[in-house]
């Protein structure tokens, strides 16, 4: 397979098989600058000049969680030293300061709690609207949609309608990890399984609430893998256009069992992140938005990201104990003065946005 013509081909309109996707994912040498190149020039196509970034911020409800998958350091069981959950007054003292701090969106971030059921759920968006009815809501697995339904007795459709009837604006596309069972077996084993993963996101489009979609490479899994889950991603958008954006989450690896126990290495490269953001961008062509998980990969990685195909700098934050509690550091919060010198040093230009990617008047 020629690597020029393939990616000359793509310029012009050829749609990516997976096989070619797979061989632009094994490129390891300076052809590796010609990948990103083309990313950027799809890119650019797509979105232009302009980076976007929305004022966020994480609320970590719990870390008590059912699943303690192996690539994740935050989750505890009850009884574990350090365990917490937030109670209403808890709750809501975080949203007011996230008022304060003139966010637009609130996420809300958990273990998945073996006694919350759909009842719980609805009570914590409810805290969340009852101090800040006009704020955005971003929050929930589908992982947490199956639990709510299973400790309710419902179908996760009747939970994914109650939970939009109480104020969720968008579902988190995250307990994906890689959407192939085999993999899923050795780092997520208590997760919900692809199928249904993919049901709940289907549902949820269906139901008009959109979501993100996440991928989380580095770990376990091969990169044919990783091809296979972004096709699985590639056809739920043909058919549902409820994706926002692609969030690719690069396992970090410092303090988690996988890695620990020698069942996984310690992350991915460098080439390997801005290679995955380059393919995806290639490959996932019905896709307008690919952020870059700062946090993760760093500011200055990040910042090269930005010219491999990437267009969003995800939010401010102001907190991230899941990856800080893995190894990350400097996760906490990105400040948007910070996020223009980024940008600007590439010749770019920043736009704050809202939740669904609609520009803020500022």
């Amino acid at each position: 397979m020629n690597l020029r013509t393939l990616l000359s081909d793509v310029l012009g309109g050829h749609r990516l098989s997976e096989k070619e996707a797979l061989f632009l994912l094994s490129v390891k040498d300076r052809s590796l600058f010609e990948v990103w190149c083309a990313a950027d020039r799809v890119r650019e196509e797509k979105v232009g000049p302009v980076v976007t970034y929305v004022r966020n911020q994480n609320l970590h409800l719990s870390n008590i969680c059912k699943n303690l998958c192996g690539f994740c350091a935050f989750g505890r069981r009850a009884t574990d030293e350090g365990a917490f959950c937030d109670d209403r007054d808890t709750v809501q003292r975080k949203v007011r300061l996230a008022l304060d701090r003139k966010v637009s969106e609130i996420c809300l971030l958990s273990g998945v709690h073996p006694e919350f059921d759909t009842d719980r759920y609805l009570d914590i968006l409810s805290w969340v609207k009852e101090v800040a009815p006009s704020i955005h809501v971003h929050a929930f697995s589908p992982d947490e949609v199956n639990h709510a339904a299973v400790r309710s007795g419902i179908s996760t459709l009747e939970v994914l309608q109650a939970m939009r009837e109480a104020g969720l604006g968008s579902l988190q596309g995250t307990a994906a990890e890689i959407l192939v069972d085999e993999v899923r077996e050795i780092i997520c084993p208590a997760k919900v399984s692809t199928g249904v993963w993919v049901r709940i996101i289907r549902e949820a489009h269906g139901q008009g609430i959109p979501t993100t979609a996440t991928i989380m490479y580095g770990s376990c899994e091969t990169p044919a893998d990783r091809i296979k889950h972004l096709s699985i991603l590639r056809d739920i958008q043909g058919d549902t256009g409820g994706f926002t954006e692609l969030v690719p989450l690069s396992y970090l690896h410092q303090n988690t069992p996988l890695y620990l126990e020698g069942k996984a290495p310690a992350g991915a490269t460098g080439r390997e992140d801005l290679l995955l953001i380059a393919v995806s961008r290639l490959y996932l062509d019905n896709f307008r938005n690919i952020q870059v998980s700062w946090g993760k990969l760093g500011v200055k990685l990040g910042q090269m990201a930005l010219l491999a195909g990437a267009n969003d700098l995800a939010g401010t934050m102001f907190s991230d104990d899941v990856s800080e509690k893995a190894g990350a550091g400097g996760a906490d919060y990105l400040n948007p003065l910070e996020m223009e010198r980024m940008t600007a040093d590439i010749g770019r230009v920043l736009r704050r946005r809202f939740t669904d990617y609609t520009p803020a008047d500022d």
